[in-house]
């Protein structure tokens, strides 16, 4: 492994917490089971990437339970046993709400009436059992005696937001998670909660993993100002859109063509297609990819602690990480953000 003075990454602070992330965060939804999805990575590949990351300085991983119904967690705990990872330095991140699928199941199964009749009660969402239950697989999963910060992945209309912050905090408590976060859900839902916590005195969220990209801006309306308020942290997720802002307009790749949200990545394509030229005019006069390009859009944000990365190359995992060492003039930033327009909410309703 790289000794720690031949790494160049900058670490910054989660929020108001204590806890140092590194400037960008490997996403490790690509790494699992192939039989998920076409464009999805083995284990020899996860980790390759995870050490090629590691190497460059990033020691945050950011996973979930339902990555893959659980294959991405375990590739990275065994990475981190195989590579000696230092547990003392790296941060874990991982996530509670979806719907695990046993092993000799595959697709996908939201949670909701359709999970319970397949034999899954009890098996989503943030009620006590399950915020138990999950950690507790996600833990022999990752062969860890703790996770960094568990997220929840999405809100839970069907659980009191109470009895789901006393439940996250006694998973702190109990020491199986350091910290706790949130993802993808309505401001006002996220303020709830975080309010709950607070004035309870029960471990408040420190991070909010939210979609936000050049071409999806709608955090800036209620979101963003209600992190600040708070003192959360920013670590968005897909900030290349998954992928669209990575490749000229005129090409597609296996992911946009087969990924179940192909309809959806199509219309998001077309509806921005003025940015996504201004992207790739502004990367081809300075000579850099669109990747970078808009990484470093994102890291021109001071809301934005640290995007989190998903990449199915190590090619692609180097290019990206050369965004850190780019500063967009306030004219390009403007140029960029000049065409955007309102967008229907994406990522959670």
């Amino acid at each position: 492994m790289s000794s720690a003075n031949s790494k160049k990454m900058t670490y910054v602070r989660l929020g108001s917490s204590g806890l140092k992330v590194s400037r960008l965060i490997l996403g490790l939804g690509t790494y699992g089971n192939k039989s998920m999805e076409e464009w999805i990575l083995g284990e020899k590949e996860g980790i390759e990437h995870i050490k090629a990351a590691y190497d460059a300085g990033i020691q945050t991983f950011d996973t979930a339970n339902v990555y893959s119904h659980g294959e991405s967690e375990r590739i990275l705990g065994k990475a981190i046993k195989e590579l000696r990872l230092p547990r003392d330095e790296i941060v874990v991140m991982t996530k509670v709400y979806q719907v695990v699928k046993r092993p000799s199941e595959s697709g996908i199964i939201f949670p909701g009436p359709d999970a319970d009749a397949a034999g899954y009660v009890n098996q989503y969402g943030l009620s006590r059992k399950h915020i138990f239950e999950s950690i507790k697989h996600s833990l022999e999963r990752l062969q860890l005696d703790y996770v960094d910060v568990l997220q929840c992945h999405r809100f839970d209309y069907g659980t009191p937001i109470a009895e789901t912050m006393q439940a996250l905090h006694d998973v702190v408590k109990a020491g199986y998670a350091r910290y706790i976060g949130m993802s993808s859900c309505h401001a006002y839902q996220f303020h709830a909660m975080q309010n709950y916590a607070i004035s309870n005195k029960l471990t408040p969220f420190i991070s909010m993993q939210n979609l936000y990209n050049l071409i999806y801006r709608e955090e800036e309306r209620e979101m963003i100002p209600t992190l600040k308020m708070f003192g959360v942290g920013m670590i968005p997720w897909s900030p290349l859109s998954q992928g669209i802002l990575s490749r000229p307009y005129s090409q597609t790749s296996v992911r946009a063509e087969t990924s179940f949200a192909v309809a959806w990545t199509k219309k998001a394509k077309e509806d921005n297609k003025e940015i996504i030229l201004r992207l790739e005019k502004i990367a081809k006069n300075r000579g850099i990819s669109m990747a970078q390009t808009a990484i470093a859009w994102e890291l021109s944000k001071n809301d934005v602690v640290a995007p989190i990365i998903g990449v199915t190359s190590l090619e692609r995992l180097k290019d990206t990480i050369g965004a850190l060492d780019l500063k967009l003039t306030t004219e390009e930033i403007q140029q960029l953000e000049e065409p955007y327009v309102a967008q229907a909410i994406q990522g959670y309703n």
